[in-house]
């Protein structure tokens, strides 16, 4: 049977003039999975760093297994029992997996020495009991992220983890990792350790969570139990309005003509691709992972080579050999990588705002500041990105606010065709919001706008159509009255031609 194990109460925290905490309170027990949500800015990271020791309270209480405690450091967290794994893992990549498992708290043998036997011997022992597939001796760095979560995952139960909080584990996973890091959070619930959870994404906390805590504004909203905790009641919770406003109506777009029109598309993974998307149109692109979706969007936008087949914008043939061709075309891609291909963190707002029409912004050779400093004031207050002003750097921004920003530089093409490679990934209920207006005002103002996806609902949510892609090809479509989950899934497993036999 599950005990409270950890309780916090009262906790307040301030950062200069800002309230980031204000009478927050937390409820862990023992078989249970805690999942944590509100959208950026609830103040999750902050009360999870106030229990790991990261900051200290300005006020409140945190007891464990009934007694009050003073975390004055992630050591003495750690010693508590009470460990956190960030979403930006912290292996050492060129020592072993044993290394990383026992970093800071070696056993020694005689004369102090490390006793490098032991360590193995009770890594190994802890691998085994979450089913791992690599070694105490295998580097880390030579390991998958799902791999080297486990690695920290091992290091939390070496030092008899009590309370395990997991910041967004799944967020650099693909679906077969992330079902094999449920199997082992599981294990460990089963194992009656408390595990607190925080995830963006419903599915997870539908499939997961026991109860769920919610947070809005630095403030505590309140704790559902798993038959209470559904979707809509979260999100309400969440961002203070009803799912019925979450995603825009569709009922206000007219498509107009076809704007780009794609024949016999292929390349060594893409086979025979034709559709066509018309001007104010949202068109998604559905599939399982590795259907072919990405590399359908890349060789439109011209960063894949594409062995045949032919492209039209507005009923004209163009050639689209590299992605500044498709720009000149009026074509924009935005990847799902935002961070590896997408943003530049070290740079301003500004700068990742206008990296694409510098030259439209520059007389004789120079720059015109002005005009670009008044482009990222122009779209910051657009598209509602929460950053300091146009000197802000990337790096520091939420989410949201970095995928708004790396929209806004693609908008500043203004593009006839925008291709939007899971455009709310990462990023919390209330900018996904944001998002899906941003979406529905491109596509009345006439842009053609795809949209590849994973989340069902939201691809149903937001698309006029969805083209379905299994295994490299265009297996359906679905429109109008027909799209539901089912109807993709099906098309997503079996191609439209098998089931007409």
């Amino acid at each position: 049977m599950s005990q409270i194990v950890l309780e916090m109460s009262g906790i307040c925290k301030r950062f200069g003039a800002t309230r980031a905490l204000d009478q927050v309170q937390l409820q862990a027990r023992s078989h249970e999975i805690l999942a944590l949500m509100g959208e950026n800015g609830a103040g999750k990271s902050t009360l999870m760093k106030v229990l790991s020791g990261v900051y200290q309270p300005d006020a409140g209480e945190i007891r464990l297994g009934g007694e009050a405690i003073r975390v004055h450091s992630p050591l003495d967290a750690r010693k508590a029992g009470i460990n956190l794994i960030y979403q930006e893992l912290s292996v050492a990549p060129h020592m072993t997996v044993a290394q990383n498992v026992f970093m800071g708290s070696e056993p020694r043998g005689s004369f102090g020495r490390v006793d490098r036997k032991a360590m193995r011997e009770r890594t190994q022992a802890v691998l085994d009991s979450l089913g791992a597939r690599f070694g105490p001796d295998d580097l880390a760095g030579s390991l998958c992220i799902a791999d080297q979560q486990q690695v920290e995952i091992a290091r939390s139960l070496i030092h008899k983890s009590r309370v395990l909080i997991m910041d967004e584990p799944t967020a650099a996973l693909s679906d077969r990792e992330t079902e094999r890091l449920f199997e082992v959070i599981r294990k460990l619930r089963a194992d009656g350790i408390a595990i607190i959870y925080i995830s963006h994404r419903m599915a997870e906390m539908s499939e997961l969570a026991d109860r769920v805590t919610v947070m809005r504004d630095g403030g505590y909203v309140g704790t559902l139990e798993r038959s209470e905790a559904d979707p809509e009641r979260v999100i309400q919770m969440m961002v203070g309005r009803p799912l019925g406003d979450f995603y825009q109506h569709k009922s206000g777009r007219t498509p107009g003509a076809v704007r780009l029109e794609v024949r016999h598309l292929h390349s060594r993974k893409i086979r025979d691709a034709s559709f066509a998307i018309h001007s104010g149109e949202v068109l998604g692109l559905a599939g399982l992972v590795g259907a072919g979706r990405t590399e359908l969007a890349r060789l439109i936008f011209g960063a894949d080579r594409a062995l045949g087949g032919e492209i039209l914008i507005d009923g004209e043939p163009v050639t689209i050999r590299e992605p500044l061709d498709a720009i000149k075309r009026g074509i924009a891609y935005v990847p799902e990588d935002r961070k590896g291909q997408g943003l530049f963190l070290q740079l301003s707002a500004l700068a990742n705002t206008s990296m694409n029409v510098l030259a439209q912004n520059a007389r004789g050779g120079v720059l015109q500041h002005k005009a670009l400093k008044k482009l990222t004031e122009d779209a910051i207050k657009q598209l509602a990105v929460k950053v300091p002003g146009p000197d802000g750097i990337v790096g520091g921004l939420s989410g949201g606010n970095q995928q708004k920003l790396l929209l806004a530089r693609w908008l500043a093409i203004k593009p006839r065709v925008l291709i939007l490679d899971e455009p709310t990934r990462g990023v919390d209920i209330g900018a996904k919001s944001e998002i899906y207006r941003i979406i529905h005002e491109l596509a009345m103002s006439g842009v053609a706008v795809i949209c590849i996806s994973s989340e069902l609902p939201e691809v149903i949510g937001i698309c006029d159509r969805v083209l379905v892609m299994r295994e490299g090809r265009i297996s359906g479509e679905v429109s109008g009255a027909a799209v539901s989950q089912e109807a993709i899934m099906a098309l997503a497993i079996h191609d439209a031609a098998a089931q007409t036999h």
